[in-house]
């Protein structure tokens, strides 16, 4: 026979059983929460300690273009920056290049060589990350088919980036000095008209590139030729950091994970010091013209210090404030484009395609494939998911 006081429905009886049964559940539920005597809600608010699919996407394909930015700096230090064993394989260098990238700036080989360091630092950093979560790293040694320059300086080894043939869009430099923003719709003429065509070299290929150059005579006398194959390189330098730096902030926005999150956005934070550093750089191309006999492509470059409107003067290297998150707020300089359906994960890797950096890869179609998948993976990540 049931017991009567089961059935009086008092309050007091009620408030006894919602606290004898939450104390209960919460005992239930702390033990089944409890990862190595801390509770996994507490690891939550502090990072989240388990990694999403869309976190792994996000961080593989991070990995991943570290990795293509590690090969095509390395490239650039072997030949223009300052040499040592880590960094740059100590073979000396390249004297007439490092000259060239000078006229720039005489500290261009120690932020070349800087540069380098940061994304080498990034790519194991992300891999060893992902391992550390139980995660496979990324591993794209099998893609390294691309031949080394022959120029003195360079090492001989396979690459996965072809310096040679670039086709650089140089429209980030009038978009972060203009008052508008591509989140908007808006689209931004290129600084330097003739690099965003044709197929130009922005390393010497061979001693041939650097010939009729001397550093006898100080200032050193380079030929025209080698200086455009500078300059190139200077404007695409900027080119490869811009990308980072709203890939970063752009991808921030996908992930669950606190500590992801801090990982994208210190990185990212050195992405933005890397752009700003090689923006400033570009600037200084002085006026020359130059026709490249082995690709055939023409370019000319302008002096960008003087005479110029707003968004082509050199000086003005800081984002000019522009329209952000609506139009109803006021203009707010930013870092830009970080909207969807911009330079999200598969544009990034678009643009790489398109810059050239894997032109003439013998596995070209195999390789732009893999990378174009991680990239839909990691569009793909949600930060509620």
């Amino acid at each position: 026979m049931k017991n009567p006081a089961n059935n009086l429905g008092g309050a007091a009886n009620r408030r006894s059983f919602m606290k004898k049964g939450l104390a209960a559940g919460t005992g239930a539920l702390g033990a089944g929460l409890m990862v190595g005597g801390v509770p996994l809600l507490a690891r939550d608010r502090d990072g989240d300690d388990e990694l999403t699919r869309g976190d792994v996407a996000v961080l593989r394909l991070l990995a991943a273009a570290e990795i293509i930015e590690e090969d095509l700096w390395r490239q650039y230090s072997e030949l223009g920056g300052t040499q040592d064993k880590e960094v740059s394989g100590v073979n000396g260098g390249n004297p007439l290049y490092a000259a060239a990238l000078q006229t720039l700036d005489p500290d261009m080989p120690q932020y070349v060589h800087d540069n380098t360091d940061d994304e080498i630092s990034h790519a194991r950093f992300l891999n060893r990350y992902l391992m550390s979560k139980g995660h496979r790293p990324v591993d794209l040694d099998r893609f390294r088919r691309l031949p080394s320059s022959q120029a003195d300086g360079a090492r001989q080894i396979r690459r996965l980036t072809n310096l040679t043939e670039l086709t650089v869009d140089t429209s980030w430099w009038t978009r972060y000095r203009s008052t508008t923003n591509p989140d908007f719709g808006s689209t931004f003429e290129q600084a330097v008209p003739s690099l965003s065509v044709g197929r130009h070299p922005a390393i010497p290929r061979s001693n041939a590139d650097t010939a009729g150059s001397e550093l006898s005579n100080p200032p050193a006398s380079l030929s025209t030729h080698l200086q455009a194959i500078a300059f190139t390189a200077g404007f695409h330098f900027a080119f490869i950091e811009q990308g980072g730096t709203s890939l970063y902030h752009t991808l921030s926005q996908k992930v669950h994970s606190r500590e992801v999150l801090r990982i994208l956005v210190s990185i990212g934070g050195s992405e933005i010091m890397h752009f700003q550093t090689w923006q400033d750089k570009a600037g200084n191309a002085f006026p020359l013209s130059d026709v490249d006999l082995i690709t055939g492509s023409s370019v000319t470059f302008t002096d960008l210090t003087k005479g110029q409107p707003e968004t082509l003067q050199a000086n003005l290297i800081m984002p000019e404030p522009c329209e952000f998150i609506s139009n109803d707020l006021p203009a707010c300089a930013v870092i830009r484009p970080t909207g969807p359906g911009q330079i999200d994960a598969v544009g990034a890797i678009q643009s790489f395609i398109d810059d050239g950096l894997f032109n003439g890869h013998p596995l070209f179609k195999e390789f732009t494939t893999l990378l174009l998948d991680m990239a839909r993976e990691a569009d793909e990540a949600r930060p509620d998911v």
